[in-house]
């Protein structure tokens, strides 16, 4: 008998479609589809990425690659990057190619490689955040353009003393720092980009979710391990995790729910920052 070829479509969490995968691919869009963060913060990616149809794309940091192959498929050449080697194995069973091992600080491009680069929650990761920032001005053109998507270290929080007493610290999620300000992202970028948009999103209900999901997570596996991503969900994991997935996967209906109550938090903010930023046209570093 024929062996039948599975496909896989997931949904950005509104109901529209964004991929079609073989297997190889099922794991990690099964667990997107009961994520509802990362589902949060695809979208928020997506709005400020915009169009990458032939345009030299770079993202870093994209966690188990589930989001880099997601914007692949939106078309453009894309090379993807992390800072531990078990998130890269991550994203190379992903996407397969173009997937670099990097420490934040410097970068095997070339000056000028990229119109578009995307940092997804790996400047908190990295110590020289201000070289960093000079890195991503070197490899990306003059005009291109910088998405930071990054935790937002927000004065009020409700929710993070309760994260530290859970155990749930910086250091466990492998920080060096709990995050950024508008300011404080923007005064880091001052010198070389002009920050054209910046929002935040998932206020407290999505951010107590997830913090119960990852006490859970936790309670069940212990420390990361020192790893520099902190925890990476990758096939093994969740192969190993798959009776907590069922569960989660049960429970979907109502922790959607649950996270749709973000609506009522009327003029708060959100648990993440995101900016988009423009490399000045001519190259050179911005004064002030």
């Amino acid at each position: 008998m024929r062996q039948r070829r599975l496909a896989v479509r997931t949904g950005d969490g509104a109901g529209r479609p964004l991929a079609v995968s073989g297997p190889e691919h099922a794991w990690a869009l099964r667990l997107f589809e009961k994520s509802i963060l990362k589902q949060a913060k695809y979208r928020a990616l997506v709005r400020y990425v915009g169009d990458t149809s032939d345009k030299d794309c770079l993202d870093l940091g994209s966690d188990n690659g589930v989001i880099s192959y997601l914007l692949r498929s939106r078309g453009g050449r894309w090379t993807s990057a992390d800072l531990s080697e078990k998130a890269v194995a991550s994203i190379r069973s992903l996407v397969g190619t173009d997937v670099h091992l990097v420490d934040g600080i410097h970068m095997p491009f070339a000056d000028g490689a990229f119109d578009r680069v995307v940092v997804i929650d790996l400047l908190e990761h990295v110590r020289d955040d201000t070289g960093c920032v000079a890195e991503l001005a070197r490899i990306l053109r003059p005009g291109g353009e910088l998405v930071v998507n990054t935790p937002h270290a927000k004065a009020l929080s409700l929710v993070r003393p309760l994260r530290h007493r859970l155990g749930l610290t910086d250091a466990w999620h492998g920080h060096v720092r709990p995050g950024y300000t508008r300011k404080s992202l923007g005064g880091l970028l001052k010198d070389d980009f002009r920050i054209e948009a910046a929002s935040t999103y998932s206020k407290f209900f999505s951010e107590s979710l997830d913090v119960a999901l990852n006490y859970v997570y936790l309670r069940s596996r212990g420390a990361p391990g020192g790893d520099p991503k902190g925890t990476v969900m990758t096939r093994t994991d969740l192969e190993k995790s798959a009776r907590q997935f069922r569960l989660l996967a049960r429970l979907y209906p109502l922790l959607w729910l649950w996270a749709k109550l973000d609506a009522l938090c009327v003029g708060t903010q959100g648990y993440y920052l995101i900016v988009k930023a423009r490399r000045s046209a001519d190259g050179s570093p911005r004064a002030g």
